[in-house]
């Protein structure tokens, strides 16, 4: 919570690098920010490119939030999964 009572979801993190809306997809994780600053992160459920909008599961609050491109960066958010092995070769036997 900043001094004058508004809340930020989160400032402490920087947003990856710019994405346009018509390279997001349902399905995807994305950052929205401003300022280059981290506001919401969420699965994307829904685009509307012709709006310039899209819908995310948020993480934080775990609803539905409406992200508007004109007022946010999206960004494609940083994979947290594990990286899976890329070794194909068959253990030794």
């Amino acid at each position: 919570m900043t001094t004058n009572g508004e809340r930020v979801a989160c400032v402490c993190e920087q947003l990856t690098p710019r994405v346009a809306i018509d390279d997001v997809n349902p399905g995807d994780t994305i950052e929205a920010g401003r300022d280059g600053h981290v506001r919401h992160r969420g699965t994307v459920t829904d685009v509307a490119p012709h709006l310039g909008l899209l819908w995310i599961m948020d993480f934080l609050t775990g609803g539905r939030r409406l992200v508007d491109t004109a007022e946010l960066t999206i960004s494609h958010a940083p994979s947290t999964t594990l990286a899976e092995s890329t070794d194909t070769e068959a253990p030794a036997a």
